[in-house]
């Protein structure tokens, strides 16, 4: 049996390891949450079929923003697309054919410590990064021509530039609540609130969005389950549509011809209003019990 003394040396040894594990995840998360591919300075990028221009972007801090345009000939408008937490835009440029083919310029960036970005890493430093690139675009196409389009980690980013500005639309790829409630999945027994540093609260930006909202989830989604958008979905029931890409997981949507159909048809058309006179809207089922 278990004295008071051999009690109290337990519930010690528990509180130490405790706070071992959060002291860690407090300085490891960066570790653990990013996973950045670095690029030499010189590296030459190339796609086979796409024109690109390459730009870098020195911030107030002193940090480097290095982005890619992918360009196309008179172009209907331009898509500003925030990727993901791995690799660098290296990769992720093979995307920008989805929007190049219709007719759309492309504008990708590494975020600080991707690529040949440079930088502190911050959630406060990311968001400034970011306007100041679509300061940029603003400055050559109108607000009106721009979508933002935000690929897991970068649909927070993309939400956040959606609240603060007027593009033309915001489209989300597999979206997160808040990565504090990601984070929380995994280890439900730490005070996330207080440790981590990149909270991203898409659902608290999300209502601020004035642009029509699409919001694009497999099925499937392992990592970022599907029910997170349906709960999006309905901060803005009235500007949010969401696609469903049936039996689609985290990273295989464009392995999906109906995520190309759904694209397409999100980027190539323009919302139309809806005529209600004379439809079913105010009509409402009996509460007794009838055959319908």
């Amino acid at each position: 049996m278990f004295n008071a003394v051999d009690w109290k040396y337990v519930l010690t040894i528990v509180v130490i390891v405790y706070l071992v594990i959060n002291i860690l995840v407090y300085f490891l998360q960066d570790f653990l949450m990013f996973k950045p591919e670095k690029l030499a300075k010189d590296f030459q990028f190339y796609y086979e079929n796409q024109e690109i221009e390459e730009y870098n972007i020195e911030t107030r801090d002193g940090a480097i923003i290095n982005g890619l345009r992918f360009k196309t000939p008179n172009p209907k408008g331009v898509v500003f697309y925030l990727k993901g937490n791995s690799k660098s835009i290296k990769g992720w440029g093979k995307f920008a054919v989805d929007f190049t083919r219709h007719g759309y310029d492309v504008i990708m960036v590494d975020y600080r410590g991707f690529g040949k970005s440079t930088g502190r890493r911050t959630q406060k430093a990311i968001k400034r990064d970011l306007q100041v690139v679509y300061n940029k675009i603003k400055d050559n196409v109108a607000e009106k021509y721009i979508i933002l389009y935000g690929r897991s980690l970068g649909s927070g980013f993309a939400t956040k530039l959606a609240s603060m500005n007027n593009p033309r639309m915001l489209i989300l790829d597999a979206p997160y609540y808040s990565l504090s409630k990601v984070a929380k999945k995994y280890v439900p027994f730490m005070p996330l609130s207080l440790l981590i540093k990149f909270p991203m609260p898409t659902y608290k930006w999300l209502k601020y969005v004035k642009c029509p909202i699409h919001i694009i989830h497999g099925t499937d989604d392992r990592l970022i389950p599907y029910k997170t958008s349906v709960k999006l979905s309905k901060i803005q029931p009235k500007s949010t549509t969401l696609h469903s890409v049936i039996g689609g997981g985290h990273k295989n949507l464009n392995t999906f011809e109906a995520y190309h159909k759904m694209l397409a048809d999100i980027i190539t058309s323009r919302p139309k209003p809806v005529n209600l006179e004379g439809s079913s809207i105010n009509v409402k089922h009996s509460s007794r019990k009838t055959n319908a």
